[in-house]
C-alpha cells in the first residue's frame, strides 16, 4: 500500500506515544534546555516544570493515540501522495497545536498566583 494517509498518521502518531511514554516514565527532574516540555510557563519554576512534564506525557499520548488511529482512513480513501502527505502532515501540526494549546492552558488554570502571571 502506498498511501502518505496512511503512513504518516501511523508514523507521527506512534513517535507521539513513544515519545509521550518516555516522558511519562522519565521525566526531566530539573529544568534544562534539552529534554522535556520547554516552554517560557513551564520553564518558571520548578514546580510548573514537573507539573508541566507530567500533563504534557498524558496529552502527547492521547493526541499521538488518535493520530494513529485516524491512519484508519487512509485504508479507505488515497487522496495521492502528495494530498495525503499534506493531510497527514497537516495532522501532525494539529496534534502539537493541541499539544501546546492544552498544557499552555493547564499551567496557567494551576498558577494563577502573581508569580505566574
Amino acid at each position: 500500500m502506498d498511501n502518505s494517509l496512511f503512513f504518516v498518521p501511523i508514523v507521527c502518531g506512534s513517535i507521539f506515544l513513544i515519545l509521550g511514554f518516555v516522558l511519562y516514565k522519565f521525566p526531566p527532574k530539573r529544568i534544562n534546555i534539552l529534554y522535556g516540555y520547554r516552554t517560557k510557563s513551564s520553564m518558571r519554576d520548578q514546580e510548573s516544570w514537573d507539573f508541566a512534564q507530567r500533563y504534557s506525557a498524558k496529552v502527547s499520548i492521547k493526541g499521538g493515540a488518535v493520530y494513529t488511529l485516524s491512519a484508519i482512513l487512509g485504508l479507505f480513501y488515497n487522496p495521492g501522495e502528495l494530498a495525503g502527505a499534506l493531510i497527514g502532515f497537516g495532522g501532525s501540526l494539529i496534534v502539537v497545536a493541541y499539544l501546546f494549546f492544552k498544557v499552555e492552558k493547564a499551567i496557567s488554570a494551576r498558577f494563577k498566583t502573581a508569580s505566574h502571571a
